[in-house]
């Protein structure tokens, strides 16, 4: 018996939108207090954490600062916006458009109390950079161990 090798005509899934939808999909399990279907886009952020403060960038290509919002309230850190659309030009035709815009809002719950007379947000090649030194509560203490 003889058997011949045919092609498969049925086709992968796209996962074109995999890496914007990803993001999505975890939020929606992960934090589920915010309706991400109210935002068209969700900037990709990093939190990290040093002993005298928690650092926020997130990625804002493209905006200005004062389409920017942040809001600190009960140890949660709000960031939220609006890119707007690039408008087609005329003799100008789009062949792919993978830019985001629309309104985005992102939250973070800060596991420490913060300084919140002592925050700075500063706004450098679309990143947004925000630091929120610890207090003193919160700030590690070194205890001295004794032989």
């Amino acid at each position: 018996m003889t058997r011949t090798l045919s092609r498969w005509t049925h086709r992968f899934p796209q996962f074109s939108d995999f890496d914007r939808e990803f993001p999505r999909w975890m939020s929606e399990v992960f934090a589920p207090e915010t309706n991400l279907r109210d935002f068209e886009f969700l900037p990709e952020a990093n939190v990290s954490e040093t002993d005298k403060a928690i650092e926020v960038a997130i990625d804002l290509p493209g905006m200005k600062p004062e389409e920017v919002k942040v809001e600190l309230h009960d140890r949660t850190l709000t960031i939220s916006g609006e890119r707007k659309e690039e408008k087609e030009e005329n003799g100008k035709t789009f062949h792919r458009v993978e830019r985001r815009s629309g309104s985005f809002r992102r939250s973070f719950a800060l596991p420490m109390e913060v300084d919140e007379s002592k925050v700075e947000a500063k706004f450098e090649h679309g990143v947004l950079n925000i630091i929120l030194p610890k207090t003193e509560k919160a700030s590690p203490k070194k205890i001295e161990v004794k032989g």
